[in-house]
């Protein structure tokens, strides 16, 4: 059996609608609060790679980090955007889940039930 595996941040209503839908589907499930326990860079390279999604693309830029640290700029590369994400988890859209070899955003809804068929 996989185990399902959620980047969950608990003050996230769509994070906490995520997590209560796999709880109902009875599967077993590991959650990590990533903002307690933020993923490393490797961690985060490898999540990247199961998204299949470039990294500008689990950056949260409504959040005021995006704007302190100078995000919206291209002067970054992956590296260094992987860095400012593992120091300010916050910046991680959210939630992320895992199975296996493939993980998705959690927003829409859909994407979950997508991953449970996989």
């Amino acid at each position: 059996m996989s185990v399902i595996k959620i980047l969950h941040n608990p003050n996230c209503s769509k994070s906490r609608e995520i997590l209560a839908v796999l709880e109902e589907s009875e599967i077993v499930i590991e959650v990590v609060d990533y903002l307690v326990n933020p993923p490393s860079r490797e961690e985060l390279a490898i999540i990247l790679r199961k998204l299949k999604l470039p990294i500008r693309d689990i950056i949260r830029t409504n959040e005021p980090e995006y704007e302190m640290l100078g995000l919206n700029s291209n002067s970054f590369d992956e590296l260094g955007l992987l860095q400012a994400i593992c120091e300010n988890p916050i910046l991680i859209q959210r939630p992320i889940i895992i199975k296996n070899e493939i993980a998705v955003i959690g927003r829409p809804i859909t994407n979950l039930l997508k991953l449970l068929k996989a």
